[in-house]
């Protein structure tokens, strides 16, 4: 199961040199899981609201391979690598073209509203395999 999002590169998104702003590819990809969580059909305000947890980033390895700057047309490819009773571990990758600019592995969690760890609620586990 994978996903694709786009994203244009703003002005505000680069630093002195023109190019993209490291930290802001941790935005892109943030943004890509949103949307593709939204796609899946979780509601995580629900989830937030009905059972108490939220999706924390525990762990994340990224690389930096290439430089995007102003105005490109980037994509955000989101791609499961593993589901586990308390994680979820994504693959994403940013490209503009066939050239990958961007890779990082994400490991999700849940976290309860006191900031415990908890398991991944049974029916996203499930939506997921």
């Amino acid at each position: 199961m994978s996903h694709s999002f786009p994203i244009r590169v703003y002005y505000e998104d680069t630093d002195m040199a023109g190019i993209v702003y490291y930290a802001n590819y941790l935005k892109y990809i943030e943004r890509a899981r949103s949307d593709w969580v939204r796609q899946l059909g979780i509601d995580q305000n629900a989830m937030r609201e009905t059972e108490g947890l939220v999706f924390a980033v525990r762990r994340l390895e990224a690389d930096y391979l290439a430089s995007a700057k102003f105005d490109d047309e980037l994509e955000v490819r989101t791609r499961i690598q593993a589901v586990t009773g308390a994680r979820l571990v994504l693959e994403q990758v940013v490209t503009r073209g066939k050239d990958t600019l961007f890779s990082a592995v994400v490991t999700l969690v849940c976290i309860n509203d006191t900031g415990h760890p908890a398991r991944l609620p049974a029916n996203i586990r499930l939506l997921l395999h």
